[in-house]
């Protein structure tokens, strides 16, 4: 995909966190206003609105009402329960994709297999890397969802989709997510990906996703290798919300 096919919002999301990585903003940094990036990238203000946002949910700004957003004084900070899409508004992490290979194929023939699905029901099976602005990989995906609630996805843009949202946007009741998190060593081909030596440790998070019905929506596969980023879960203590 070509740089003009990507939505406004990324194109500025991109340009704006390459001035936090690059340390042209660093810690601290008040950056430019709402309106002042709105004239400076000529687009509106709910698309200057959305593109902040994401990169307050990555954790490298930080926005205070009244006050502006400045760079975050620990860049590298995600909320683990975006990857379970209980916080899902845009990506799961930030950053871009490169898509290795994305077909459809028998479920028995799938890397991952879906429970309660059919060795000869159709799939569809993505691949992707995850990727910083530098064009380092920061963690692999494999996505595989039953082909039946999936039947466009093959013809939707694949570098910037969050398969939550196209499941909603399909009509696709998602009502639970467990992710499991287990240590993990890096192989030959893994460990160049991310060129780092084969042996090394790093994480497997594994995230399913369930219908109202019941049913396997989606099994998703990242390899998180030992990075500067923090991972974390905040919980409201406060007594405000009943989550039971």
């Amino acid at each position: 995909m070509s740089e003009r096919d990507l939505l406004l919002h990324v194109q500025i999301r991109r340009a704006l966190e390459a001035r936090i990585r690059s340390g042209h903003w660093g810690p601290g940094t008040r950056i430019p206003t709402e309106a002042e990036l709105c004239e400076e990238f000529e687009v509106s203000r709910i698309t200057v609105q959305r593109a902040l946002r994401d990169l307050a949910d990555a954790g490298l700004i930080v926005r205070f009402r009244r006050r502006g957003s400045f760079v975050a004084q620990a860049v590298g900070r995600h909320n683990l329960l975006r990857f379970t899409g209980l916080l899902i508004q845009g990506p799961e992490t930030h950053g871009d994709h490169k898509v290795l290979s994305a077909r459809v194929m028998p479920a028995q023939a799938a890397r991952l297999r879906l429970p309660g699905v059919p060795g000869e029901e159709a799939v569809v099976q993505m691949e992707r890397h995850k990727m910083d602005t530098t064009g380092q990989v920061i963690n692999t995906e494999l996505h595989v969802l039953p082909f039946r609630l999936a039947p466009d996805l093959l013809d939707q843009p694949l570098e910037p989709l969050t398969t939550h949202a196209y499941l909603r946007d399909r009509g696709t009741e998602l009502v639970r997510a467990r992710m499991y998190v287990e240590p993990h060593v890096l192989g030959g081909a893994e460990a160049e990906a991310f060129g780092v030596p084969a042996g090394t440790p790093a994480f497997r998070w594994t995230r399913e996703t369930w219908t109202r019905q019941g049913e396997i929506a989606e099994l998703v596969e990242m390899i998180v290798p030992p990075r500067s980023e923090r991972f974390y879960v905040e919980t409201d203590l406060s007594g405000s919300t009943d989550h039971s």
